[in-house]
C-alpha cells in the first residue's frame, strides 16, 4: 500500500511563498508519476501540476503558470509543490497524488494513490 503524506501548508498573505512537501512510503516512489490538485470549498478537485517519474518532464494549469514549480527528490520518496506570487484565488486544500499510468496525467481519476491534503489560505 502507498502512503502520501503532505506538508507545509498554512496561512500568508498575497504576494507570499510557500512549499508544499508530499512524502511517499511503501513502494517505489520513482515508479510513480506525481501530480497536485487543489480543491477550494464549493468547487470541484482540480489540477495544478504534474512531474514525470524521472523529472524530466513537467505540466501545469494555465493559472499556476509561471507562479509555482513541481518537483521531486527521489532518493527522499519526496514530491513538493514551489508556490511563488499566491493570490487569493489560490486558497484551496493542496492533495498530492500518485499515479501509475505513464505520461503527465491531469484528471484526478487517472490517479491511485492520494494524501489527505493541507490547507492554503492566502489572505487579500
Amino acid at each position: 500500500q502507498v502512503q502520501l503524506v503532505e506538508s507545509g501548508g498554512g496561512l500568508v498573505t498575497a504576494g507570499g511563498s510557500l512549499r508544499l512537501s508530499c512524502a511517499v512510503s511503501g513502494r517505489t516512489f520513482s515508479s510513480y508519476a506525481m501530480g497536485w490538485f487543489r480543491q477550494a470549498p464549493g468547487k470541484e478537485r482540480e489540477f495544478v501540476a504534474a512531474i514525470s517519474r524521472g523529472a524530466a518532464r513537467t505540466y501545469y494549469a494555465d493559472s499556476v503558470q509561471d507562479r509555482f514549480t513541481i518537483s521531486r527528490d527521489n532518493a527522499k520518496n519526496t514530491v513538493y509543490l514551489q508556490m511563488n506570487s499566491l493570490e487569493p484565488e489560490d486558497t484551496a486544500v493542496y492533495y498530492c497524488a500518485a499515479g501509475s499510468r505513464y505520461g503527465l496525467r491531469t484528471n484526478h481519476y487517472e490517479y491511485d494513490y492520494w494524501g489527505q491534503g493541507t490547507q492554503v489560505t492566502v489572505s487579500s
